[in-house]
């Protein structure tokens, strides 16, 4: 399955391309493993993490914020929340990711279309909200839920989850410069429009929901989730709405990266969610979870080079439904964690058969857990809570926290944890990487420029 591939070093990556065509290397390596490979990585210890949260109703200022926790061992304040930064109403605060050049961090809201662009670069400890993006939906053409934010050279990559038509999942890929502008709005294939795309299976959906890239195969991976009318309604009721359990994606698209064009529809049933894209040059595949069926997906590249997927293994007990959510790949290919909601569980899967990945090790993190954001030395591991305000269990077992953990490599340690219901603060969900090293030596060059004279 493992065509020959350009070598490319993951040390290369230190070297970020910028929209004005320069070179800007960060003065240190750091962050966690779901990041674009066009991003520098945090090796060390980072110092920051940037968790993206949801406002809740009567606690607190009721708003959606970014909270600053402070997760170096060596600092005085280790374990503190040092800063919140609350960006007006709820919006159902969801993903984030920082453009190439890491100086901002742009945040979504699946429910306002909004985007949040933070300045993260000039004080790491205090991030700035520098613009806020609501014409989402009308520069898109009809895009709605911006969900994953992803860089590529001077670009934002962002993926929909829905449209102002009809609510549904149909949807789009959407295409920002790093300053903010709008680009391009790239459809997702459907039975109706193929744009081009080999249809392999039963479904065309135009479902989306992650982005993830392999640039040295010039791949483009998308997968697929639900619509706003699905997202935004009551789990409890959603379960019992036969039309609703419907309306989930059942498909990844593989695309030109270059061109922007969709490629090859492949059939992965039952809502396939996070893409984590494999980091050694001689690997050429993807693994993704699905939700409602609870199977590993391995998206890989044949001795052909035609991109295939196939299911290669049960994630706790599929007749129990334990609603895989969040994973996060090793560093060096090896493992893959996996969380799952209902059961509030993260599992270890060895990976060095990705054909016949087994299970080694397993934890209950809290009632419930959504997200997992792991150092790039595998060392330490970060877990929250929420998943949508929505879909949140009710009573005692709606916990809301942020927990960080040690991996010694046979066990999670528990390091220290933060209620975010009692400091009312909301409904922690995706978290990002921030280090005081990454911009001790490095001055602004080509993209970013527009916003950094804002922010200054």
């Amino acid at each position: 399955m493992n065509k020959l591939c350009r070598n490319v070093s993951v040390g290369a990556l230190a070297l970020v391309l910028t929209a004005g065509g320069g070179m800007w290397a960060p003065a240190a390596l750091a962050d966690e493993t779901c990041q674009s490979p066009y991003m520098a990585k945090i090796v060390g210890q980072e110092d920051f993490v940037y968790v993206w949260t949801l406002g809740v109703e009567g606690l607190g200022d009721g708003q959606d914020k970014l909270v600053t926790i402070d997760v170096n061992p060596k600092s005085a304040n280790y374990g503190k929340v040092v800063d919140t930064l609350s960006v007006g109403g709820r919006n159902e605060a969801h993903h984030s990711g920082f453009t190439d050049d890491r100086r901002f961090l742009w945040a979504g809201g699946l429910d306002t279309s909004k985007l949040f662009i933070f300045d993260v670069h000039t004080d790491p400890a205090h991030p700035k909200l520098v613009k806020v993006i609501d014409d989402f939906v009308a520069k898109s053409g009809g895009v709605v839920g911006p969900h994953t934010t992803y860089a590529l050279p001077g670009r934002m990559m962002i993926t929909g989850l829905s449209n102002n038509r009809d609510h549904g999942g149909r949807t789009a890929l959407v295409e920002y410069t790093n300053e903010g502008d709008y680009v391009a709005t790239h459809w997702m294939p459907t039975d109706e429009d193929l744009r081009g795309a080999k249809k392999t299976g039963k479904y065309a959906d135009g479902y989306g929901y992650d982005v993830r890239v392999l640039p040295r195969r010039n791949v483009m991976i998308t997968s697929s989730f639900t619509g706003w009318s699905n997202y935004m309604m009551d789990f409890g009721k959603m379960l019992k709405d036969k039309e609703a359990m419907k309306r989930f994606g059942n498909t990844v698209v593989v695309w030109n990266l270059h061109t922007r064009k969709p490629k090859k529809v492949l059939d992965v049933p039952g809502a396939p969610l996070e893409i984590r894209c494999a980091w050694q040059p001689n690997h050429n595949w993807c693994v993704t979870t699905t939700a409602l069926t609870s199977k590993i997906w391995l998206i890989y590249e044949d001795d052909q080079g035609e991109w295939q997927a196939k299911a290669v293994a049960d994630i706790g007990d599929p007749s129990k439904v334990p609603l895989p959510v969040d994973i996060s790949i090793a560093a060096d290919d090896s493992v893959l964690w996996v969380n799952t909601f209902m059961d509030g569980k993260t599992r270890l899967f060895d990976l060095s058969d990705p054909m016949h990945p087994k299970q080694i090790y397993e934890r209950p993190i809290g009632r419930q857990v959504n997200m997992a954001s792991e150092s790039w030395d595998g060392k330490r591991i970060y877990y929250t809570s929420s998943l949508l305000a929505n879909w949140d269990k009710k009573g005692e077992d709606n916990e809301q926290f942020f927990k960080a953990f040690e991996w010694n490599g046979r066990e999670l340690v528990p390091k220290f944890a933060i209620d975010f219901t009692a400091a009312k603060l909301g409904r922690p969900h995706q978290m990002r990487f921030g280090a005081y090293s990454l911009y001790a030596k490095a001055e602004p060059d080509g993209a970013g420029e527009k916003l950094a004279s804002i922010a200054e």
